[in-house]
Formats: structure tokens, sequence, C-alpha cells
């Protein structure tokens, strides 16, 4: 069914690869996201939270290394770890928040000299220019549907995107003590599609901004496109929506590998959301980004 859209759609749709670093370790955490291009000229869309990770992962070191420095100054200090904990708090650093934020664009462009990113302001969308690049490494671009009233309920859809990172070309350098890319190692992750139907329209006051998938969008697979088996795309997979079924077992007796065993299960459904074709048009014009619409 999708065989020949998913050669098509995988020509200009893309990997981010994220390595990540958090306060209470060396360990490093990878991560995948998606884009797809939307014209010949070096204009991607991905989804808002992805792009506010590459926005913030400057900031984000900036912030731990004046932390680190100020945390210098009492190392001899009797209150050291008083000391800690309240810089701690005035820097924001804990355990659940990422102190080093890298990222790669995968088979994008080369020798880009910079970026421009647009967020959505009340969508998950945004937009991403590789600037005075040299070349193109992606084939084609989107085409968008023209009549978004094709997106009905029972259309039959497929996405795209990375979900599983495979790449190993990182690394934690003990002697910097921070984490950094190599050029050995695996550098790729396999594209992965999942299919669906559109279950509903997802709106808000001033309208129709989401479709509902059957299916969930995978983590790795945020920014990904949405497309019908001639490859037209219908939005773009943003996230997962959890829907509590209400079949809940508490503290049911089951027979397991034969034994008796008492457990609790709260099913829930998760389906997918995506950002409709609509808002990411209305986007790209208010932005001044050419695109292309399906040839009808």
């Amino acid at each position: 069914m999708f065989v020949e859209a998913i050669e098509k759609v995988d020509q200009y749709t893309r990997p981010i690869h994220f390595i990540l670093r958090y306060y209470t370790g060396s360990d490093i955490v990878p991560g995948t996201a998606t884009l797809f291009f939307v014209n010949e000229n070096g204009f991607a869309i991905t989804c808002r939270h992805v792009a506010q990770q590459i926005l913030y992962a400057s900031s984000i070191y900036e912030n731990y290394l004046k932390f680190k420095s100020e945390l210098r100054k009492f190392e001899k200090d009797p209150s050291f770890e008083t000391q800690r904990g309240f810089l701690e708090n005035k820097y924001r650093i804990n355990g659940d928040n990422p102190i080093r934020i890298l990222f790669n664009f995968i088979n994008c462009v080369t020798a880009y000299k910079g970026l421009a990113i647009h967020l959505h302001p009340t969508q998950d969308l945004a937009i991403i220019q590789f600037r005075d690049f040299d070349s193109k490494q992606y084939q084609g671009f989107a085409r968008f549907l023209k009549d978004s009233r094709l997106v009905k309920q029972g259309r039959y859809l497929c996405r795209l995107g990375y979900p599983f990172p495979e790449f190993t070309n990182y690394q934690y350098n003990k002697n910097t003590g921070d984490i950094e890319w190599l050029n050995t190692g695996r550098i790729n992750t396999p594209s992965f599609p999942i299919d669906g139907i559109v279950t509903r329209h997802i709106g808000e006051s001033n309208g129709v901004v989401g479709i509902e998938m059957s299916t969930p969008g995978l983590r790795g697979q945020s920014g990904g496109p949405l497309f019908d088996k001639n490859g037209v795309i219908y939005g773009m997979q943003s996230s997962t929506r959890h829907l509590h079924l209400g079949f809940d077992q508490v503290n049911r007796e089951v027979i397991t590998e034969g034994h008796r065993k008492r457990v609790s299960n709260y099913p829930f459904l998760n389906v997918g959301q995506c950002v409709h074709v609509d808002v990411i048009k209305q986007f790209l014009r208010e932005k001044n980004v050419t695109f292309y619409e399906e040839e009808v």
C-alpha cells in the first residue's frame, strides 16, 4: 500500500540525532527526532518541542558552566554541600533536566553557516532554515494536500520517522568532562513507518488544528510527515495521547505459568496526534516560505 509513497517521502525526510547528559552522571542518553523539507531552498519543518531543544542547547550548557564556576569557589569550604544546594536552586540544576544537549542533522545539507528557527506561537510546529549551505543532501520536497476536506475519519495514512536511535558515534570525554561526537561508530538510524486511520479531528476555538490517528506516534517520529498512498502530506506527527479505556482490573487473580497471582491493570489506548496540514500551510505562508501542493 505505502511502498512507493515511503520511497518518495524518504528522499526528503531526515533524522535529527541528539545526545544528552544529565547532572547526576556521565551516562549519555541518545535520542532522535525527525524533520522534512518543504522546498529546494533548505527550509524544513519539525515539532516546536524538538526545535526548542536545538534553540536552548547552548544556553542550557552555559547555565551549567556558570553553576560549576561558582561552585568551584567553595571547594575547600566547610559549607560546600550547603552551598551546592543553594547554587543548584539558583541555577535550577537537578537530576531531571539535562545539563548538556548536542544535536546533529543527518544528511540534510553540507557546510551550513547558520540556522533560522521559527516557532509557531500555539501549535507544536516549527520551521528550520539552513542558511548559506554548500549543497543539498536531500532530494525532492513535500507536496501538501490541496483540499483538506479529504481529511476524514477512516482515511488510511502512514507516518515516517526515526524512533529507535541506533547511532553510536559519541562518547563521554573524561579529560574535558564533556560529551562529544565521534567520526567512528555507527552514524545512521533506520527510518520506521507506522500506519493507521484517521479517528478524530482535534479542534480549538479557532478551528481544527490536529489529526488524531488510531495508532501511536513513536518517540523519535516527532516531526515526521503524515501522508497517503501517493505520498501527499496530510500533516506532521507531534505527540501521543493516552486515552483511559476504563477496563481496569484491580487485584484480580490470574494463573500464569502454573502459578496463581494477583495483578492490577489500567489499560490505555495510545493514539497519535498530528499537526493538521492547514496549520502547516498557513504558518509557511505567514513566514513567506515557499511550499508546494499536490499536482491534481
